[in-house]
């Protein structure tokens, strides 16, 4: 399968990465710093910033699925992960892709979690409020883009190893998940990328933990 990748130097996107080279697929990534990422078999490397259009388009042509491991960066580049996923929709309805899975942050819809902690409600939305505006407007984007699209909404992050183990969840994170392994979440991504990935509808955010 040919893949395209946003955000393969970031720390989801170098596993997903690797894993997708593994599993002998031909990637395609964008990537603002080339060097970033050694030469591999199966590997093609496209200069460019995700807030470009026409990298994006580069990216994007001739794949059979895309994906995004891009995160928020802080207040330097807020609105990124908005303008960026605004030009995945727009290149993939030319480009002929239609399957597209992305990561995004269970931390920017809390507010609406019945089972969250109400002082972690009160806080990480108010000291995060960009990042998660940001957020959010990615996957208004990506939902009203009639792409066959998964939303992988992580918990919090850590550095710990693959396990293969985590739980699901609709739209919140499952009762009393609070972290999942990056190199937990990127085999979400790897494989034949299939409408019932996450076992949910693709048209509905999954969470991880």
């Amino acid at each position: 399968m040919r893949l395209a990748l946003l955000g393969g130097t970031g720390r989801i996107g170098q596993h997903l990465l690797a894993q997708a080279l593994e599993s002998g697929h031909e990637v395609t990534a964008l990537a603002r710093e080339p060097a970033a990422l050694r030469g591999q078999p199966g590997l093609t490397v496209v200069p460019g910033d995700a807030t470009d259009a026409a990298a994006v388009s580069a990216v994007v042509r001739g794949a059979d699925a895309v994906l995004s491991a891009l995160g928020p960066r802080g207040a330097r580049t807020q609105g990124m992960l908005g303008t960026a996923s605004r030009n995945l929709v727009a290149a993939m309805s030319t480009g002929g892709a239609r399957r597209l899975i992305c990561v995004s942050a269970a931390g920017a819809f809390i507010s609406g979690d019945p089972d969250m902690n109400a002082m972690i409600k009160l806080i990480l939305p108010r000291v995060l409020a960009k990042q998660f505006a940001d957020v959010r407007d990615m996957e208004s984007a990506i939902r009203a883009s009639g792409l066959e699209w998964t939303l992988v909404r992580a918990t919090q992050l850590t550095s710990g190893p693959l396990t293969g183990r985590y739980r699901v969840r609709p739209d919140y994170s499952p009762a009393g998940g609070r972290k999942i392994s990056r190199a937990d979440v990127a085999p979400l991504h790897r494989g034949r990328p299939r409408r019932r990935q996450l076992g949910e509808e693709c048209a509905r955010p999954g969470v991880l933990s």
